[in-house]
């Protein structure tokens, strides 16, 4: 059964970086899209990146855009994303998600905190 575990989330001030790293197992990396979602306090979760199966076309929500980079390292099974010039309102609590076909996985997800 497929597994997907975040990490790399924290506590960060206004305007720092952090990068998560999402590991996949069990199942087969190479062939899934790659999705990047959050959920912040009282609110729904959103997609914010996705990256083809290849790494080669990346997308990003508008909150995201110029400030975060997702990309995936087929052969460590690992996606990133890397986020810059982090805001308050990134306060959230961020999800891997692996879609190929039918399947789907979700990670357990990894709180980001944004605060002075």
């Amino acid at each position: 059964q497929g597994q997907l575990v975040e990490s790399g989330g924290g506590l960060v001030q206004p305007g720092g970086s952090l990068r998560l790293s999402c590991a996949a197992s069990g199942l087969a990396f190479s062939m899934y899209v790659m999705n990047w979602y959050r959920q912040p306090p009282g609110k729904e979760r959103e997609l914010v990146a996705s990256i083809a199966s290849s790494g080669g076309s990346t997308k990003y929500a508008d909150s995201g855009k110029g400030r975060f980079t997702i990309s995936r390292d087929n052969a460590k099974n690992t996606v990133y994303l890397l986020m810059n010039s982090l805001k308050p309102e990134d306060t959230a609590v961020y999800y891997c998600n692996a879609k190929w076909e039918q399947r789907i996985h979700w990670g357990k997800g990894t709180l980001v905190t944004v605060s002075s």
